[in-house]
């Protein structure tokens, strides 16, 4: 059943957020600073193992158990619950978050603003449960579970901390360097060394095909790392007429639209590709700088992110175009560092491509048996 206990004083306890992804965090921690008002005696007190939804996002999967405080306080919003005797908490929390109960979630979400249906706590306790098993095999299922959900904890946690090196390793070796020249001034001294894709009619979304010549896009940098997530092409023929919009390996990629000032360098492997008007390429005067570092510049260099915020009036980002681009400035520092900084990168980033595997694994591991402990082949 739903119970609504209210703090016995205002203030006192934590004030928690529900998380689609994360279940229950600490308020100040999720937004760093505290967005409830000084009074919560209105808000409702969730102890330890108590388990609430958020009605607008119930069809996300925004269900979650408190496991983080031994008493907080949330919004009033959200429907409050606590597993009744007889029954492992741990074992219902990861119950109610199987996918064919997200699944059920969606199905009982009513309105027509798609992400602000909401669901009624009537239905949500109406929804029917596969068999449950007696309290000891409930505490061995979730004793399970809870293990390899800590595993993937762990490799999240880890690749956090490996995302984070890179940018400590450029801050500690360039971090205090001012800049000397411009992105312009760093180009190869060739045509079109920094140019932007197709526009308009020149590159219509109907002559992509299945396979031919690749055509890079946001999503190929979306990450600051090189992927191959979408792949779309173009006929060789239609590759002639757009020749000039070349991607060669080593090119430092910048998306413009979108979700602006991602930045990525071109693999060695990559196939014969172009750049859609999305995504700003420069290719860069090897005598004077290194891709890898003009990338770090991009990202993590404070006169060069103050340059674009400026020049963006300060939206994370309102847009780029290649004046703005070619105009950043950027230190160039000898080419030992440089080499020296680029080496570290790139270890980093291998060992990040064997934590995502590791990681993804231990996804794939939970997943399974997840599914085998509620089937009762666990």
């Amino acid at each position: 059943m739903e119970f609504k206990e209210k703090p016995a004083r205002s203030g006192e306890e934590p004030v928690l957020t529900l998380t689609e992804r994360n279940g229950f965090v600490r308020q100040a921690d999720r937004f760093h600073k505290r967005l409830a008002t000084e009074d919560t005696s209105n808000y409702k007190l969730v102890r330890r193992h108590d388990i609430a939804f958020n009605p607008y996002l119930l069809w996300a999967g925004a269900v979650a158990q408190n496991t983080i405080v031994d008493a907080g306080v949330i919004s009033p919003l959200y429907p409050t619950f606590r597993v009744r005797d007889g029954h492992d908490p741990r074992f219902v929390a990861r119950l109610l978050l199987t996918p064919q109960l997200i699944s059920a979630y969606d199905g009982i979400a009513f309105g027509s603003v798609p992400r602000r249906r909401r669901s009624s706590v009537r239905d949500f306790l109406n929804l029917p449960l596969p068999s449950i098993p007696n309290h000891d095999e409930q505490r061995r299922i979730a004793a399970i579970l809870d293990q390899a959900d800590a595993l993937r904890t762990k490799r999240r946690e880890s690749l956090a901390l490996l995302d984070t090196l890179a940018q400590s390793t450029f801050h500690d070796m360039f971090g205090d360097m001012a800049p000397s020249a411009t992105v312009d001034e760093i180009a190869a001294e060739t045509k079109g060394s920094i140019r932007t894709g197709p526009f308009g009619s020149q590159l219509l979304h109907s002559e992509f095909v299945d396979e031919g010549i690749a055509v890079l896009g946001l999503d190929n940098v979306v990450g600051n790392e090189f992927n191959w997530s979408h792949q779309r092409f173009i006929t060789p023929s239609k590759y002639e007429e757009l020749r000039r919009y070349t991607v060669s390996p080593g090119d430092v990629l910048i998306s413009i639209m979108g979700t602006v000032g991602r930045c990525v360098v071109v693999p060695d492997d990559i196939p014969t590709a172009i750049n859609t008007k999305h995504i700003c390429a420069i290719t860069v005067n090897d005598k004077q700088v290194l891709p890898e570092f003009v990338r770090a510049c991009f990202l993590w260099h404070s006169g060069s992110r103050a340059h674009l915020r400026r020049q963006t009036k300060g939206s994370i980002m309102d847009g780029l175009n290649m004046g703005i681009i070619k105009a950043m400035p950027i230190p160039v520092p000898s080419f030992p560092l440089q080499r020296d900084f680029t080496h570290r990168a790139q270890m980093i980033s291998a060992n990040r491509i064997g934590l995502v595997r590791a990681s993804q694994k231990a996804n794939d591991l939970f997943t399974s048996l997840q599914a085998r402990a509620f089937s009762g082949a666990l």
